[in-house]
């Protein structure tokens, strides 16, 4: 590990001999980002299952790297997982909870390990958050041919496994000599640190090669800052932005992702209170605004709020601010339905900002809303008087369905999803963080949170992937600790969702990370099921229970303990019953030190505690043909709803 001779840093002729993984890991903890005068590492730390594709390799490498050699300020922590799809998850958590400022590396086997990482891939990418993935591959010298776990694919020699990870990365590379990584590594951490392209990075990494020596040159172990970019907009589009915004009547900001992913919460904020023009979230952008903030209308789309989705109806001028226009956010493109409607989408990437026909303005979100504020400040501007009240108003009588979702009038009582909702809400603060990604809970929490802080509300619905919850968490909590306190941060899952993917409640039992897990046990697929119903399935193959005699599935519930199964695996576990069950049992997991569950059967919700029902259409596709009535009738429904499908152009 020590260089070949005493020269200087800056003397090209230096070099230290490593392996290529080791040569990796040092560099890797040489890199940081650099934004708005604020330094951190890019790599913090490494997730790691060890096979034979890795564990010579990067596992040696970490070995060293772990135990000072490479000295205090560049040591590599290493994490360690139970499934490698987990493993992205908790990384991508902590690269969401820090901004997309700093991020971590996943290093796995070759075969089923290197795999396991695609979907966690894709979730990274589709919602544009770095993670950087580092898969065994087969040999590179090919001294044997197939070796263990080796995909053979008779058309070609150089494919592996690892392909499966090219659609769903940023930037991909097989680095099949040493002297590849410099280029590689390079163009690696170029991807992770871009605010327009990140996502995942996957450098495939074969095993012989990760053993291999190498004269490295000592410049590659440099310290290096990437600066995170704010790019101001272009002068023509400012202007044509300005010209929209001051020529609408009614017109609607839509926040996205990209406001927290630049921390413009403020100036969003203070743009608001300069044009007092409304603001809609979808999930990613959802604590983009206070709840309280009088601007603030609540989610949009198919799981949005009524007010927001009325105003999205009759908007004339819809302001994206980085948002990529989801169907869930369009409803499909039936939501914005004014003939005259125009788009305007203030985004980092152009790919997003030409969405819908819309003007574009490629910017960074706080830089484009400062410049906007600035543009519009001298001319006036501000929506009608009218136009605010309606929608204050709005505001407020949603807010009363919000309070009859959330109340529980017997305490006696099995509480419903909403309720459990309403008494979370109860208790939490701003420092609270919810961590929920798949099922019927994403559409609760959309139109029915009241989020207090910019991080509050962690819902990946980007991918909406089971399983992401309880991993997430602890990427969330390795990201978040405060001193001595560490935020509370609850995952929020259902049944279906806590079989899919409990493994990472040992990683949390082995680190002592405070994780407050919520188990809301229904027995199935609520969300699916409803789904299924509204589509014509019928609920088919969405409910955890027995086999009945004609081969369905409407036998009595499965005799399943997820209770008993996260005890298993370490957690303290805190069974309630009725509402006062709960709300004790959710005050106590909220001032526990160590990592607690509580486990709850929610009652099936009648019209006074359920949830308000979508405010917008979904378009999920009916049975052309069908013999059973209920398929027939969804069908007549679904006609009716795409007929008013539109193509903004």
């Amino acid at each position: 590990m020590s260089p070949k001779s005493p020269a200087s840093p800056k003397n090209p002729t230096l070099t230290r001999r490593l392996t290529t993984a080791q040569a990796l890991v040092a560099f890797l903890a040489r890199q940081y980002t650099e934004r708005d005068g604020r330094r951190q590492r890019l790599i913090s730390a490494t997730w790691g299952i060890f096979g034979h594709g890795n564990v010579a390799g990067i596992g040696q490498a970490l070995v060293e790297a772990g135990h000072g050699g490479n000295g205090a300020a560049h040591r590599m922590p290493y994490l360690q997982g139970r499934n490698e799809q987990a493993m992205v998850h908790a990384a991508v958590g902590y690269a969401r909870q820090s901004g997309r400022l700093s991020a971590q590396a996943v290093t796995t086997s070759i075969g089923p390990g290197a795999t396991n990482l695609v979907t966690g891939a894709a979730l990274a990418t589709i919602n544009r958050l770095p993670v950087l993935l580092l898969p065994g591959d087969t040999f590179a010298t090919r001294p044997a041919d197939p070796v263990l776990q080796q995909l053979e694919v008779p058309y070609a020699g150089d494919v592996s496994v690892n392909d499966c990870l090219r659609p769903v990365s940023r930037y991909f590379d097989r680095i099949t000599r040493p002297e590849a990584l410099i280029p590689a590594a390079l163009q690696a951490m170029r991807v992770l640190a871009d605010p327009a392209e990140t996502g995942a990075v996957t450098l495939a990494l074969p095993q012989d090669v990760q053993a291999e020596a190498y004269d490295w040159p000592e410049e590659f172990f440099a310290e290096r800052d990437w600066h995170i970019r704010r790019p101001a907009p272009d002068a023509y589009e400012l202007e044509t932005a300005v010209r929209a915004i001051r020529s609408a009547r009614r017109p609607l900001i839509v926040a996205g992702g990209g406001v927290r992913h630049s921390a413009a919460e403020e100036t969003l904020a203070a743009f608001t209170a300069a044009t007092r023009i409304p603001v809609a979230s979808t999930q990613a952008g959802k604590g983009a605004l206070r709840h309280d903030h009088p601007a603030d209308v609540g989610g949009i789309g198919h799981t949005g709020t009524a007010t927001a989705d009325e105003l999205a109806r009759t908007a004339d001028l819809v302001i994206g601010v980085g948002t990529r226009f989801s169907d869930f956010t369009t409803a499909s493109g039936t939501l914005f339905a004014d003939p005259a409607v125009r788009f305007l989408h203030l985004n980092i990437t152009a790919f997003d900002a030409h969405k819908l026909a819309a003007l574009p303005l490629v910017a960074d979100a706080r830089a484009g809303l400062e410049a906007l504020t600035a543009a519009l400040s001298g001319r006036g501007y501000r929506v009608d008087p009218a136009y605010e009240t309606e929608y204050t108003g709005a505001k407020e009588a949603w807010e009363e369905r919000v309070e009859a979702s959330f109340a529980t009038p017997d305490p006696t009582a099995r509480p419903t999803q909403t309720q459990v909702l309403g008494l979370l809400d109860d208790l939490v603060t701003e420092e609270d963080i919810l961590i929920n990604a798949a099922g019927s809970l994403p559409g609760d929490l959309h139109k029915l949170w009241r989020t207090r802080s910019r991080d509050q509300y962690h819902v990946e619905y980007g991918y909406s992937c089971m399983g992401y919850e309880i991993p997430a968490a602890i990427g969330v909590l390795l990201a978040a600790g405060t001193g001595q306190r560490t935020r509370p941060v609850w995952a929020l899952v259902g049944d279906g969702t806590y079989l899919m993917n409990p493994t990472e409640i040992v990683t949390a039992v082995q680190e002592n990370l405070p994780l407050k897990l919520l188990i809301l046990q229904n027995h199935g697929y609520a969300s699916i099921g409803g789904l299924s119903e509204s589509v014509g399935a019928e609920r088919f193959g969405t409910a955890y229970r027995h086999r009945d005699p004609d081969g369905g599935f409407t036998g009595p519930p499965l005799p399943v303990d997820l209770a008993a199964n996260a005890a298993s695996l370490g957690l303290r576990v805190l069974r309630a019953a009725t509402v006062d069950d709960l709300r004790k049992a959710l005050s106590e997991a909220r001032d526990a030190e160590g990592p607690t569950c509580v486990y709850v059967e929610t009652e099936t919700p009648d019209t006074v505690s359920g949830p308000p029902p979508a405010q917008a259409w979904w378009d999920v596709p009916v049975a052309e043909t069908a013999s059973r009535p209920a398929a027939v009738k969804a069908r007549e429904e679904y006609d009716r709803q795409v007929a008013a499908r539109r193509r903004h152009l």
